[in-house]
């Protein structure tokens, strides 16, 4: 079965943003790019409702998929595009989305305050509960901004693809992560950036300089054995290995800093709820600016 990328609308600029970041990953992956707007007031048969109050939402959900499908096609002429009204609360409606998904994007808020709380709660929840990747885009996400910047230093779609980033924990299996890792970066002929942040055991009380030299040497060895078969599999994906000394999530953004695409894993859930996505992955969707791919793994 073929599966599509979906893209959640609601109409907001980030949204909008997401569908095309959507857009351009379905043609990547040559696959049909499904776009859904999802309110309990959608009436789900083929009747007009009889009272003006529930025409609303049904008319808004029409505006905001008939326009995001029509400028996408335009833009995308070669795109098979699919729009759906599902009639849900939005946060249910996209997990069931995603279940029958490649994967799926949706729009991020962005930080919020000066401690960079992700506004989204519909965000925050389809991230932590999805079962398939989800990625989040912030508003003004544009193709352009994928690619390196050109002479002038202004961003263009016509030089070569910004790096795609992936955090890695040598000590957790990972073979899910890695592998969406490596294809985006093969789709988009772009390095990959193995992060791995590494750190003195605080037990181990204030290491000498020595001792913080194996230390490193021994991440560092750690990180090359996992990287070893994907080399195989993607022998055409140049990899660079980072290591990065510290707190992972401060690390981590650092070494993200101009990427086109962070990579993250979270843990898969075996309960049904709890918006959890693990505090590493929490912290970064909330800091990084960069589209960012949660990738479910167990």
């Amino acid at each position: 079965m073929t599966r599509p990328v979906v893209a959640g609308l609601d109409g907001s600029r980030q949204s909008v943003a997401a569908a095309d970041w959507a857009a351009r990953e379905a043609l990547r992956r040559q696959l049909p790019l499904r776009l859904v707007h999802a309110g309990e007031g959608l009436p789900d048969d083929g009747a007009e409702p009889a009272l003006p109050e529930l025409r609303v939402p049904r008319e808004h959900a029409r505006h905001v998929l008939h326009a995001a499908a029509g400028q996408l096609t335009e833009r995308y002429p070669q795109l098979q595009i699919a729009a759906d009204r599902i009639r849900m609360r939005p946060a249910p409606a996209l997990l069931a989305a995603a279940d029958d998904a490649e994967l799926l994007a949706i729009g991020s808020r962005g930080p919020g305050g000066v401690r960079g709380i992700l506004s989204g709660s519909v965000a925050t929840a389809v991230a932590a509960r999805a079962r398939r990747p989800v990625v989040l885009v912030r508003a003004g996400d544009t193709a352009a901004r994928e690619h390196l910047p050109d002479a002038s230093g202004q961003p263009s779609p016509h030089t070569p693809c910004r790096d795609v980033a992936v955090a890695v924990d040598t000590g957790r299996p990972c073979d899910d992560l890695l592998d969406f890792a490596f294809h985006a970066a093969a789709l988009r002929r772009a390095p990959l950036r193995a992060v791995h942040a590494w750190h003195v055991p605080l037990m181990r009380g204030l290491p000498d300089a020595g001792e913080r030299a194996l230390l490193r040497q021994q991440a560092q060895r750690d990180l090359a054995a996992l990287l070893e078969p994907w080399h195989a599999k993607y022998p055409d994906v140049f990899v660079r290995e980072t290591l990065a000394e510290g707190h992972p999530v401060h690390a981590l953004v650092r070494a993200a800093a101009g990427a086109g695409l962070l990579v993250v894993g979270r843990r898969r859930h075996r309960a049904a709820v709890g918006p959890h996505t693990g505090p590493v992955a929490h912290a970064l969707i909330h800091q990084v600016t960069e589209p960012v791919a949660l990738v479910p793994h167990d």
